[in-house]
């Protein structure tokens, strides 16, 4: 018997539950959820407990996954949901119309029990699903939508009172759609449909409504900063027109609007600094919404305009919210590959320089290089600083273009993220589009050129070029092909090349490419077949890590000591949301002050139907399994604790210290260690070091050391003791070029350049260590 049959006869016969109650349900179809969902809502009562336990089986795959209902269990569906309300007081219009926007079939007549759902939800005044009850009143009949509307509109703002309006005009399929997209509607829904969003935006009356409640919304702040409108701070729009104005603000951004730009200018900056000196904001709950909206359908221009509020706004959680709120909003910007990398050029010349006259003799002069720089010029001869007429008489211009100044870096650093997310979508361009729009492009230009590029000369032949080292684009013609170049991709002699030259000619990409860790599946991850141990059993700082979390758009819960704090997998999604990678940790008991976490497994899931399924690693795009692991060993290697040199007795975490301090070296690791290679030479402390496997060898007065390449603890020779340095953020020994900015790197150069010199030291906590052993007989 199929499982599905097994588990309809548990749902209705608590006899045979115990036989499926632990069943994977992976082998049932969408259709035959679909058709099981209506049993399990409606087992209820007492004698039904032994079903229990198959019920919220059902009910968990339905939340996961994209049922499909036939017309009949759409029927069932609704009534069992009716009946709810009057067994357990209880029921979810979202989850009801959700069965029609995934039926297979024409729509059944659910008219009654849409009508007693209708009834009961606002006879018990809820109404936290608007738009679910505005379908389901849609098929109750005229007279529950007059009441729904009536209810709605109690204390709604102009903006929801014409969403409300607009929304009964559509047809009942269209009002399913919209009320499918409302994620924080209902726990039991499903997730949204892939096609729900794009449907909603291609319907003309919404798209026009979109428009006008963008534009109402800009005016009111403008009336708010004028002084034309009183100002209440948080006060400026009622929660429902916050709600509405996050769907049209979605339905833009997903459209790529030409307008919105421009009114996103004028809205954001309006909503989130206060018309007084107050550290207040007209509304915080539609600047976050809009925000929201963005992660969901970003463009470079909304990105700008959010991280240009971060620096203007003087309510003090306001910036670090947007902080936390950004790294998804980067994430998802770079995985909509086809806006992310629009830029405007603000007046730019070919070679990224844009002057501005102030006073005739006087000049400021924007030149890009990387980042942005100001200088100011009399006569065309360069000035120290601005000169002191123009500060006197031109005062708007010294703030115009430091605002510009900083602008530029903003739309830069957007462009440098979008880039580096393309990884995992493997994004592709048109050689004629890069070489104008990206290559050649005023501001862009600074970005794409320190970048290595592979250019499809013929079909399936990719030649690499890095125009920052003066190599010519090479012939062909603007419908060829374009990507990043990945060292995934490419032989190790080639990789090597490239390090080579980056590091002779003092070049610094604008993130981590040539020297960028690459991830392969190993033997023991093809013997697990769908989950990875590489970085598991492993102690780390939490909060630093979850912070690392934050820092690279991986969601997760905060562990700590509540019910459901102690552990979570914390995840991203990849490539263009096709792909999902999950890492499982858990809360470890604490040291002293400490919060540790230990590691555990990682996963990866696919997304089918709009749902997500696990997937064997094996199946994982290469590219997306290198760049999710990436992250991993980068959470693992900043927060271990094996990489705190002070870390002293603290029960069994010591014994886990001492076997990771010194362990083989990572993938992260190993690139420092090529890195070093090239670095050491040239310093003059190069005829002390020497390298050793895992660890930098270097030869003091007073002690020989091993600074161990991946946690940069020290051991000292001859009697292998280790030694605390506290670490320093500065580099000993003058600036180094460093080919990526890693910190870790930073400290084995500074320990080097310290320990090089040893004889110097005159710290007394560290010479006591050193001649400890000295002094030994």
């Amino acid at each position: 018997m199929r499982l599905a049959a097994r588990l309809a006869d548990a749902l209705t016969d608590p006899a045979v539950a115990a036989g499926v109650a632990h069943a994977d349900l992976a082998e049932v179809s969408d259709d035959e959820l679909g058709s099981l969902l209506p049993a399990a809502y409606r087992v209820t009562g007492e004698a039904a407990r032994p079903s229990s336990s198959v019920r919220y089986l059902v009910q968990i795959a339905g939340r996961e996954r994209q049922p499909r209902y036939t017309p009949d269990a759409c029927r069932r569906m609704f009534e069992a949901l009716a009946e709810q309300s009057e067994r357990r007081d209880w029921t979810d219009a979202a989850l009801a119309v959700s069965s029609l926007a995934r039926c297979t079939g024409p729509w059944p007549d659910v008219a009654a029990p849409a009508r007693a759902m209708t009834e009961f939800l606002l006879d018990k005044d809820r109404v936290a699903q608007p738009y679910a009850l505005l379908a389901m009143a849609g098929l109750a009949g005229d007279r529950a939508v007059r009441a729904v509307v009536e209810r709605l509109g109690r204390d709604a703002g102009p903006i929801a009172l014409e969403q409300i309006a607009v929304i009964t005009g559509l047809a009942p399929a269209e009002r399913a759609l919209l009320a499918d997209t409302d994620r924080v509607a209902s726990f039991n829904a499903p997730p949204p449909l892939e096609e729900a969003w794009r449907e909603i935006a291609g319907t003309p009356a919404y798209a026009d409504f979109a428009r006008r409640a963008l534009r109402a919304a800009a005016d009111r702040a403008d009336a708010i900063q004028s002084g034309a409108v009183p100002y209440r701070a948080d006060k400026a729009f009622t929660d429902r027109e916050v709600v509405a104005l996050g769907h049209a603000a979605r339905v833009a951004l997903l459209r790529d609007e030409p307008w919105l730009p421009e009114l996103l200018g004028r809205l954001l900056p309006g909503i989130s600094v206060a018309p007084t000196a107050a550290r207040t904001l007209p509304s915080q709950a539609l600047l976050y919404e809009l925000v929201r909206a963005g992660q969901d359908f970003p463009t470079p221009e909304l990105v700008t305009a959010v991280r240009t509020v971060r620096v203007t706004a003087r309510h003090a959680g306001v910036p670090k919210q947007l902080d936390k709120m950004l790294k998804k909003l980067d994430s998802a910007l770079a995985e909509r590959t086809d806006v992310a990398l629009r830029l405007p050029t603000l007046g730019f010349d070919g070679e990224g320089v844009l002057r501005r006259e102030a006073g005739g003799r006087y000049a400021a002069v924007v030149t890009v290089a990387g980042t942005a720089g100001l200088t100011w010029e009399k006569d065309g001869r360069p000035l120290r600083g601005v000169p002191a007429p123009v500060r006197r008489d031109h005062g708007g211009l010294v703030k115009e273009m430091r605002d510009l100044v900083k602008r530029v870096d903003v739309q830069l650093l957007t462009l440098a993220r979008a880039l580096e997310g393309g990884f995992t979508v493997d994004a592709v361009h048109p050689y004629g589009w890069w070489r104008t729009e990206l290559a050649g492009h005023p501001l862009a230009r600074s970005v794409v050129r320190r970048l290595i590029w592979e250019i499809e000369v013929l079909p399936g032949e990719w030649r690499p070029v890095l125009p920052e080292a003066g190599e010519d684009l090479p012939d062909a013609p603007d419908d060829a092909r374009v990507r990043l170049w990945h060292p995934l991709r490419s032989d190790p002699g080639r990789v090597r090349a490239w390090r080579d030259l980056l590091t002779e000619r003092h070049l610094r990409q604008p993130f981590k490419q040539a020297f960028r860790e690459i991830y392969l599946l190993t033997p023991a991850e093809e013997e697990t077949r769908v989950h990875s141990n590489r970085f598991a059993a492993h102690l780390v700082h939490y909060r630093r890590m979850f912070a690392l979390f934050r820092a690279r758009g991986w969601a997760s819960r905060l562990l700590g000591p509540w019910d459901g704090g102690d552990g979570d997998d914390a995840v991203r999604t990849l490539a263009a949301g096709r792909w999902q990678a999950r890492f499982f940790h858990a809360r470890a008991d604490g040291a002293g002050d400490e919060e540790l976490a230990s590691t555990d497994q990682v996963r990866f899931a696919r997304r089918v139907a709009g749902g997500w399924r696990e997937a064997p690693l094996a199946e994982v795009p290469p590219l997306v399994f290198s760049e999710a692991m990436r992250d991993v060993d980068l959470f693992v290697g900043v927060t271990s604790i094996a990489a705190d040199p002070e870390w002293t007795d603290r029960g069994p975490e010591r014994a886990y210290w001492e076997r990771a301090s010194f362990a083989e070296l990572n993938e992260s690791a190993q690139t420092r260690r090529d890195a070093l290679r090239r670095i050491v030479p040239r310093l003059r402390i190069a005829d002390r070091c020497s390298f050793d496997g895992r660890f930098l060898v270097v030869r003091g007065e007073l002690r020989t050391y091993r600074i161990h390449l991946g946690s940069a603890n020290i051991l000292m020779e001859p009697d292998g003791s280790c030694l605390c340095v506290v670490p320093e953020r500065r580099t000993a020994g003058g600036k180094v070029f460093l080919p990526f900015e890693d910190d870790r790197l930073s400290l084995i150069l500074s320990k080097a350049f310290l320990l090089a010199a040893d004889a110097d030291i005159t710290d007394r906590g560290i010479l006591a260590q050193i001649e400890r052993g000295v002094r030994a007989p």
